[in-house]
């Protein structure tokens, strides 16, 4: 008999090749959990994650499951899959789920968060989680642009590289406070295009950098070309905080 577990996974990101299974010379987080589970249940297991983090992107709260054919108590199999896992990955939650459950099609939503330090000394202990901007940024002028990202859009402008021709996503919730020399960026919503958090950084950053007016944000989304809005912001900065089922 089957049970399906469903796992919270946090890990750091920078040495792999993002969440999903690529060739055997390229580590990423997916093949690592499959290798532990193929240790535990002696057979090679399906693993389905809720997101596709891109390489060099953190996990908080990234979601998976999967179907193992043994009887064993999810606390049991939680402290099995940390003893051979390497440090950069923990199993954070562990529960014995509902058949139907699936990581991937069940998510109603997530939250990704995204640093930035614009002192001109970063912490080496904090340099692998935050983007560096040792150059003046109009923190005025990037506040006064996260009101254009909000609700439900058509983000062709925000994604490159992505197959699904449907590239209306809606976002509910995006924040940008200021503590010291940092700047934390908070984005919710249902789902995510490929670079598309980075890509609305990588702007607003663009914006206080003063190579985009906050104003012209509306004609970059109604251009429906990427080649209208900002940088892609660096991977580092960016974590999945959050999947709510």
């Amino acid at each position: 008999m089957l049970t399906n577990y469903k796992v919270v996974i946090q890990f750091d990101g920078t040495d792999f090749c993002g969440w999903q299974y690529q060739k055997q010379d390229h580590p990423t987080i997916q093949a690592e959990i499959t290798r532990v589970l193929q240790i535990i249940a002696k057979k090679k297991i399906l693993v389905t994650g809720s997101s596709r983090t891109d390489a060099g992107v953190h996990s908080l709260g990234l979601t998976a499951n999967f179907h193992l054919p043994i009887a064993i108590q999810a606390a049991s199999l939680q402290r099995a899959m940390n003893s051979l896992l390497p440090d950069e990955i923990r199993i954070v939650f562990c529960e014995a789920a509902d058949k139907s459950f699936n990581a991937r099609f069940g998510s109603k939503g997530k939250t990704y968060q995204y640093r930035i330090f614009f002192g001109q000394v970063p912490s080496p202990l904090d340099s692998r989680y935050y983007h560096h901007i040792p150059y003046p940024l109009d923190l005025t002028a990037m506040r006064r642009s996260l009101k254009h990202f909000k609700g439900e859009k058509d983000f062709t402008s925000f994604t490159s590289g992505e197959t699904d021709r449907h590239k209306i996503r809606c976002i509910d919730r995006i924040t940008m406070k200021v503590k010291g020399e940092e700047i934390l960026f908070t984005v919710s919503g249902k789902s995510f295009l490929r670079y598309m958090v980075r890509n609305i950084i990588g702007t607003i950053i663009d914006v206080g950098r003063g190579k985009i007016a906050a104003e012209e944000i509306p004609g970059i989304f109604a251009a429906k070309d990427r080649r209208r809005a900002g940088q892609t912001a660096p991977a580092k900065g960016l974590v999945l905080v959050e999947v709510f089922y």
